[in-house]
């Protein structure tokens, strides 16, 4: 078991019992109860996130499988959220094909209750007192021709805090234009030109889009930046800016996978982790990294001094999550037997398209905090060097739920 579900736990046994009669709260103690509130809303859709979490590893197989040049960059979470969302508008054998997909068992959950929780989740992630430089949305745009159901409409705005768009495909360059400038302005210009591609006789498209910008919690002494080399494969190295330095760590080494691991904590309750394979191990550590050998490294990680080498970090990728999507074996919303009924019943629609984008930016410039140390001069003498300057995998995690925000390949710093 996870620490911070742990400390839900702990806290869940802690909660105070209010009887009946008892006088008004003082506002100290409704925050309390608030957070009481939302630790055991954590607890009761833990059933979401793990099957979200088990889903992750599949879903970073298959670009990872395609794109041997590329940055990866997925927002697990992000996907099943907007799935879960096109759902509400399919039946028949289009519904349950989508929620055995993203393994949900309605035998162990209600189909409710799935919906509630992602409403909960989201909710939770765009809350100003969370302090997440997070943006994350999901948008569907469909043809004018169609009439959209009022309650469909009603559901994703309250359950995913989305919105379902009529918009004219008549003209495709201009219909590209205009989605992309939704999602441009939704993401507070981070995210453009989303859409620079449309296919004819297109009905329905699903876009969904994260961008993370990460701030450390801890101010670490920075000797300095400097350019130093990054190994891609054997043939290729590159010159990228480097952040060099010394300082006690969050740091272990796997054994078993030939992998060092860095954990960061950043501002709004998020970790970060790092799995650095030694040269020629890559594969072998995606192979091998599952959730629960994931829980296991995280065993072995201790405060330890260190020289850390790493690159400024700025990455993006873009996704058509048809061949994601079909891994997970969800292809009949794409086909012509796509049951959309629950979006219209005037007419027989498809998904065309279903874009994801993530975005990720680690900023070593606005610091919160500083990590006091007492080691001596001789410890500091014994310190060993880590340089990530070689691809690497990183996870981006929420702390209180555990939600895997990000998950991707650090191929190439400087690709964008």
């Amino acid at each position: 078991m996870s620490s911070s579900i742990s400390r839900g736990l702990f806290t869940l046994v802690g909660l105070c019992v209010l009887l009946p009669g008892s006088q008004a709260e003082a506002p100290e103690e409704i925050n309390v109860l608030h957070r009481d509130h939302e630790h055991h809303k954590y607890m009761v859709c833990n059933n979401i996130l793990y099957s979200a979490i088990d889903l992750a590893f599949n879903l970073y197989q298959e670009p990872a499988s395609w794109l041997k040049t590329s940055n990866v960059l997925l927002s697990p979470m992000s996907i099943v959220a907007a799935i879960a969302m096109l759902s509400l508008g399919t039946k028949g054998d289009t519904h349950m094909e989508i929620l055995e997909g993203l393994k949900f068992n309605l035998r162990e959950m209600p189909e409710e209750h799935i919906h509630q929780c992602f409403q909960f989740l989201l909710h939770i992630l765009q809350t100003p007192e969370h302090q997440l430089q997070l943006t994350i949305g999901s948008g569907l745009f469909v043809s004018d021709s169609v009439m959209i159901l009022k309650q469909f409409l009603q559901d994703v705005k309250k359950l995913y805090h989305s919105e379902v768009i009529s918009i004219s495909f008549g003209n495709l360059i201009l219909a590209g234009e205009q989605i992309s400038s939704y999602v441009e302005k939704e993401s507070h210009g981070e995210i453009v030109d989303l859409i620079t591609d449309l296919e004819e006789d297109t009905e329905l498209i699903l876009v969904n889009y994260i961008s993370f910008h990460g701030k450390w919690t801890v101010q670490f002494p920075a000797e300095h930046t400097a350019e130093e080399d990054f190994y891609i494969d054997k043939d290729t190295v590159i010159r990228v800016p480097m952040i060099n330095r010394l300082d006690v760590f969050l740091l272990g080494r796997d054994e078993e996978l030939s992998s060092w691991v860095l954990v960061q904590h950043a501002v709004g309750d998020v970790m970060a982790f790092f799995i650095l394979p030694d040269p020629g191990k890559m594969q072998e550590l995606e192979k091998g990294l599952t959730q629960e050998h994931l829980d296991k490294i995280l065993g072995t990680i201790s405060e330890r001094s260190a020289r850390i080498h790493f690159p400024r970090l700025t990455i993006s990728a873009t996704y058509d999550l048809r061949s994601i999507l079909s891994t997970l074996g969800i292809t009949k919303i794409f086909s012509n037997e796509a049951d959309l009924s629950g979006v219209t019943e005037v007419a027989s629609i498809k998904l065309s398209a279903a874009v994801h984008k993530a975005m990720l930016t680690i900023d070593d410039k606005r610091i919160e905090a500083e990590w006091a140390t007492d080691l001596d001069d001789s410890a500091w003498a014994k310190a060993l060097t880590v340089k990530f300057n070689r691809p690497f995998l990183l996870f981006i995690q929420e702390e209180n739920t555990n939600m895997l925000l990000f998950m991707g390949k650090v191929l190439n710093p400087k690709q964008h």
